[in-house]
């Protein structure tokens, strides 16, 4: 075979390795803001509780309770519609609601009013994750898979660190108000990129990949 057949030949694959590739990453970035957006209360307490007057047991609820109600309540739910529905539609779509809130509590004047926004928080984060395993499943067979979901994970550590460097940093220069339009504006924009660049994969892309796997395990028998 000649050389511009080969490459010919390849280049599908190489386009298809380079899309999975920009796929997790992007997924990978969505993880981060996850997190920088759950850890942005918590770094902005003590500025909140000065500016709204707030008690320790509301700043208690809103940064444990309140939050986790509405995303361990509502994983299951979005978990099963990311099973039935368009992966890449439900993590822009929670992005966009998880950010959008994030960046509306700058506005916030009342304790309900931030109640009301991190509940916003807690359903948005809900659909991230569920999709997501779900298109690394699809995209990775199950020899890279765990190296994918690894990648993927470190949307935690690198969010906590975004958090505390991009929420102090906005705090002290422009106040506690800034620094949550600062974290939530940019998710918004992620979420467009993500609706507009990334393709959903086929769910029966995973089938494909575990093929040779299955016909070994047979022939073994």
């Amino acid at each position: 075979m000649s050389d511009t057949a080969k490459d010919i030949r390849l280049a599908p694959s190489d386009r298809a390795s380079n899309m999975r590739t920009y796929t997790l990453i992007m997924l990978m970035i969505a993880y981060v803001f996850n997190f920088v957006d759950r850890q942005i209360l918590a770094i902005l307490l003590e500025p909140i509780r000065q500016d709204l007057h707030f008690s320790d047991s509301a700043l208690g609820f809103l940064t444990g309770f309140g939050f986790a109600l509405f995303y361990v309540s509502l994983g299951i739910p979005l978990a099963r519609w990311a099973d039935r529905g368009n992966r890449r539609d439900i993590v822009a779509l929670s992005l966009a609601v998880w950010s959008g809130m994030t960046a509306i509590t700058g506005f916030v004047q009342s304790f309900w009013q931030l109640a009301a926004a991190r509940i916003g928080v807690g359903v948005g984060e809900a659909g991230c994750s569920p999709a997501a395993h779900s298109m690394i499943a699809s995209l990775y067979p199950q020899k890279e898979r765990s190296a994918a979901m690894a990648v993927y994970a470190l949307g935690v550590p690198l969010g906590v660190l975004v958090g505390f460097l991009v929420g102090g940093w906005a705090n002290e220069l422009f106040g506690w108000r800034v620094a949550f339009f600062t974290v939530g504006v940019p998710g918004i924009i992620l979420a467009v990129l993500i609706r507009l660049t990334v393709s959903e994969p086929p769910r029966q892309a995973n089938a494909q990949a575990e093929q040779p796997l299955q016909k070994a395990s047979l022939s073994a028998v």
